[in-house]
């Protein structure tokens, strides 16, 4: 059942629960940050309006940077806003940055410990019909790997606000992964958020009237994949099989604590990612199990392949990057389980 002391949307697991893109959530929070502390700027690679920075630019042309289809640039002049008591958004597709500015990032900003926080949109394959070329699943795994850098997967639009804010409060840098097409919105203003910690948001253990199950499966999740957590427990509790769902938004630092203490209930382990299954959340989790407590897993995400231009849900169907497949991968785990005890 869905965790009370979440507090999420009470509609998240209806027919019809409220859509809203989840950069929204950071457009909202760069103008409110604006408003409340002078040091913050933003800088933009022509991509103003997409990335939601458009309303900051409006109130404070001051402090608002457009740097053109230069994504290097945008990086340097964004670590030196970043050492001289600034704090530096910086804005553009995930694809472009940190893809084409990766090593501008790591030499200027990572390495320097500037305090940028750096904004990637429109990344994953629910970019849609703009295709491989724009469809980021591969930034967490080079983000990941760099010294210095903190990563945030916000779920939804008020995630991704509260995110942002937090990420002004963090010195130093910071990935802020952001998707473009409207998601459903999972939490509330109420819903607890601590970027250091991962957050429980269901719990089959919590019903009181719960039997003996088939088995048990902790679904790992971020950004928009943690919607299709939440409904492959609701079907997996309709089959008989108990499910934890814990919604993973920040990659690095991992929250190994939580994430070990619900792995040990569990009888295996199943992260979901819109990204490529090398490198991203699936790989942080790995290593994670491996150290402490080795569970079975299995990786929902992109097979290491490109994408292709197609609607949000025929993609996410085509590449089993959503509830059913992971519905199928809790099936296909707690039956190899139950063999290997068997023998």
């Amino acid at each position: 059942m869905i965790n009370p002391s979440a507090k999420l949307n009470k509609k998240v697991l209806t027919q019809k629960p409220e859509m809203t893109p989840i950069r929204n959530g950071f457009g909202s929070a760069i103008t409110q940050l604006g408003e409340k502390n002078k040091n913050v700027v933003v800088l933009s690679a022509d991509l103003t309006e997409s990335t939601r920075a458009e309303d900051f630019s409006k109130k404070f042309p001051e402090r608002f940077f457009s740097v053109g289809v230069a994504e290097q640039n945008l990086i340097t002049m964004a670590s030196g806003f970043g050492v001289s008591g600034k704090i530096p958004f910086a804005c553009s597709y995930a694809v472009f940055s940190p893809g084409r500015n990766w090593e501008q990032i790591r030499t200027t900003v990572a390495y320097n410990n500037s305090n940028v926080k750096i904004a990637g949109h429109h990344a994953g394959l629910v970019t849609g019909p703009d295709g491989a070329t724009h469809q980021a699943i591969e930034d967490i795994a080079t983000m990941r790997a760099m010294p210095n850098m903190r990563i945030f997967v916000p779920c939804d639009a008020v995630e991704a606000e509260k995110m942002t804010i937090a990420a002004a409060k963090i010195y130093g840098p910071i990935y802020l992964r952001f998707s473009r097409n409207e998601t459903p919105v999972i939490t509330t203003k109420e819903t607890p958020l601590n970027p250091d910690k991962a957050e429980i948001f269901y719990d089959s253990s919590l019903k009181k009237s719960r039997k003996t199950k088939k088995g048990s499966v902790l679904l790992v999740a971020c950004g928009h994949m943690v919607y299709d957590a939440l409904l492959a427990a609701k079907e997996l509790e309709e089959k008989d099989i108990a499910s934890v769902v814990l919604n993973m938004h920040t990659i690095k630092p991992l929250d190994e604590k939580t994430l070990i203490e619900c792995a040990r209930r569990c009888d295996g382990v199943i992260t979901a990612e819109d990204h490529n299954i090398i490198g991203g959340l699936g790989g942080a989790v790995a290593e994670a199990l491996a150290k402490k407590l080795p569970k079975r897993m299995e990786l929902i995400g992109t097979k290491d392949v490109f994408g292709e231009s197609g609607e949000t849900d025929e993609l996410k169907r085509k590449y089993e990057i959503d509830s059913k497949a992971i519905v199928k991968a809790a099936e296909k785990m707690i039956k190899e389980t139950k063999r290997k005890t068997a023998e």
